[in-house]
């Protein structure tokens, strides 16, 4: 099924979530209103906004703060892309120039932090002290996570369990949030919220982990990104990680070649390397028992044509091909 199909059930609120969006990003800063725009208007799957939807709604919540809230995690989302791309030196993403490309990393920076902060301004609007622990927790682990992330970039001795670590905060931790606060939204008590933040914990790592085989198996005009990126940067990702572990010396001493030097000479042998030890089966073999894992957070929940979305997402995060 595709993402519209998928999110049916919420177009209302999918909706109301783009005119909160909107909404919120006016500024009589003109460049601040330039990059925002530029960058709300690539579009993007918006699955973390969406989740937070089908939690409350699975949960029987009645109002508007989910608008407010899920358009928050969006912001939020968009303001660590901007940050991403000027780490990262991006030229590309959802198939045209990221904001640092168009506008120049300063403005891309300053502008991410204008995101974060309105998002900020808008969460205490809910007037709710939970959520805004969730999400002050949720902004800082990312953080971390960002950090993380930077200081294994050319170390090819990283973990798989190094790497999850990873996942999950830099990830993962905002379809956590997301999830947790639909459920607060909904009513639920301390297991309840605990339940839905462990079924976005599972999805948001299953999501990552399939961007990862799509990094060196998507088609680009469908992903919107570069193929090999994640090497250029010289990111030991899974599939790397599995190909250096179940490889020959050589194939190994290739793969951390590549990682220590970055850049994409190699990308040919690399390729190589990760079809000969089945890197990106392997790969999606994680994902799966991760969305396995959400699927089973989720069993508590009273049948609904939501529950049945969220199901439908799990299977969605592993199947898909951008």
């Amino acid at each position: 099924m595709s993402l519209d199909q998928l999110y049916a059930p919420i177009e209302a609120d999918m909706r109301a979530v783009d005119g909160v969006i909107r909404a919120r990003l006016h500024s009589d800063v003109v460049l601040i209103r330039q990059v925002a725009e530029y960058i709300i208007g690539a579009g993007g799957k918006r699955l973390r906004p969406a989740l937070l939807l089908f939690v409350a709604n699975a949960m029987g919540y009645r109002g508007t703060h989910h608008h407010e809230l899920a358009a928050v995690i969006e912001l939020i989302h968009t303001s660590t892309l901007l940050h991403d791309d000027v780490v990262d030196e991006s030229e590309l993403r959802r198939g045209r120039s990221t904001a640092n490309a168009m506008f120049g990393n300063s403005a891309a920076v300053l502008v991410g932090d204008f995101l974060y902060s309105r998002s900020f301004q808008m969460m205490v609007s809910v007037d709710d002290m939970r959520v805004q622990r969730v999400l002050a927790h949720a902004t800082n682990v990312i953080a971390e996570g960002e950090v993380l992330q930077l200081l294994n970039v050319h170390n090819a001795d990283v973990s798989v369990e190094d790497y999850m670590r990873v996942i999950h905060y830099k990830t993962a931790m905002l379809f956590e949030a997301a999830t947790r606060l639909g459920a607060i939204l909904g009513g639920a008590d301390e297991d309840g919220q605990e339940r839905m933040a462990v079924f976005g914990r599972h999805i948001g790592t299953a999501f990552q982990l399939i961007d990862d085989v799509l990094d060196y198996s998507g088609d680009e005009a469908a992903t919107g990104k570069h193929l090999g990126d994640d090497l250029a940067e010289g990111k030991p990702t899974l599939p790397l990680i599995h190909a250096m572990q179940a490889g020959t010396p050589e194939q190994a001493a290739a793969v951390r070649r590549a990682i220590e030097g970055g850049g994409r000479d190699e990308f040919a042998a690399i390729m190589d390397s990760i079809r000969a030890t089945d890197a990106l089966a392997v790969t999606a073999g994680y994902a799966r028992a991760e969305a396995d894992k959400a699927k089973a957070a989720l069993s508590s929940l009273p049948a609904s044509v939501f529950k049945e979305s969220l199901l439908q997402l799990c299977d969605f995060a592993v199947a898909r091909d951008y």
